[in-house]
C-alpha cells in the first residue's frame, strides 16, 4: 500500500515549494501526487523531484479545483489506489484586492468556492486514508483570517474559515493522532500579488513586511510535524495576532485607514 503526500496549487508559490520540501525529507513517502492547472509547472517540478529524490513516484494530477469532474475523477483515484496519506496539503487559493462593490460577482464566488469549498472537499474525500497515528493536514490560511480586511473581505473572510476549520477538525481527530496545521503568514513573496493586485495595489506597510517563501514553508513543516495547529511566521505577524485578540475591530480599521 502506497504511503503517500498530496498537494493541491503544486504549480507556483508555498504549494510548490511545500512539495520540494516532502520530497526532500525523510517521512517515508513512496509517492506525490501534485495537484494543479497548469499541466507544465507540474511536469518541471516533477522533474525537480525525481532529480532530488529518484525513489519518489511523482503523479501529476492536472484539474482545476473549482470543477466537480475534477473531484469526481480524485475520488475515483482514492477508491482505486487506496493509499495511505501521509500529507495533505492544501496549497490552492488566490485573493483580488478590491471592495466587495468594485470587484466582479463571479472572481468573488472563485474566490470562495477555491480558497474555502474547494480545500473542504479535498480534505474531507482524503480523510478515510489518512493514515492514524501518523497523518498531518496542512492547510494554507493567512494572517488574514485573524481579523476583518476592508478592500480584502472576501479573501480574509474566506481565510478565517480556514482557520476556523482547521483548528475544529484538528480537534476532532485527536483521537485518531491525525493534526491538522493552519498556516497563517502574513504577505509572502510569491506570485500572489501579481494576481491580486489586479485591480487595486497592496498597502505600502504590507510590502514593507514581505517573508520569504522558503522560510515559512520550512517554518509550516516543521510546526506540522510538531503538531501544532496553527504555524505563525515572524514576530510583526505574531504581534498582530495578538493584538487582533486584545483590541475590537474599530480601532484596527482606524490604523488601516491611516496607512491606505
Amino acid at each position: 500500500m502506497a504511503q503517500i503526500a498530496i498537494v493541491t496549487g503544486a504549480s507556483s508559490g508555498m504549494g510548490a515549494r511545500m512539495a520540494l520540501l516532502l520530497a526532500e525529507g525523510p517521512f517515508g513517502i513512496s509517492q506525490l501526487w501534485l495537484i494543479a492547472r497548469r499541466r507544465e509547472r507540474l511536469l518541471s517540478l516533477q522533474e525537480q523531484i525525481r532529480r532530488r529524490n529518484p525513489r519518489i513516484k511523482v503523479r501529476c494530477l492536472e484539474g482545476d479545483l473549482l470543477s466537480d469532474a475534477f473531484f469526481d475523477t480524485f475520488s475515483a483515484e482514492l477508491s482505486r489506489e487506496t493509499p495511505r496519506i501521509l500529507f495533505l496539503v492544501n496549497g490552492a487559493g488566490f485573493g483580488k484586492i478590491g471592495s466587495v462593490s468594485a470587484l466582479a460577482l463571479k472572481q468573488q464566488e472563485a474566490m470562495l468556492r477555491l480558497n474555502c469549498l474547494a480545500l473542504f472537499r479535498m480534505t474531507k474525500l482524503c480523510l478515510p486514508y489518512m493514515k492514524e497515528g501518523a497523518g498531518r493536514i496542512i492547510n494554507f490560511a493567512s494572517a488574514a483570517a485573524f481579523l476583518p480586511q476592508p478592500d480584502f473581505a472576501v479573501y480574509a473572510a474566506g481565510k478565517s474559515f480556514v482557520l476556523s476549520f482547521s483548528e475544529a477538525l484538528n480537534e476532532e481527530l485527536r483521537n485518531r493522532r491525525i493534526s491538522v496545521t493552519a498556516v497563517c503568514p502574513g504577505p509572502v513573496k510569491t506570485e500572489f500579488f501579481g494576481i491580486a493586485e489586479e485591480f487595486r495595489s497592496v498597502p505600502f506597510y504590507k510590502k514593507l513586511a514581505m517573508a520569504d517563501p522558503d522560510r515559512v514553508t520550512r517554518l509550516a513543516l516543521s510546526d506540522s510535524l510538531r503538531r501544532k495547529p496553527v504555524s505563525v511566521y515572524g514576530a510583526g505577524i505574531k504581534g498582530l495576532r495578538l493584538m487582533t485578540k486584545l483590541l475590537p475591530a474599530a480601532p484596527l480599521f482606524a490604523a488601516m485607514r491611516l496607512f491606505r
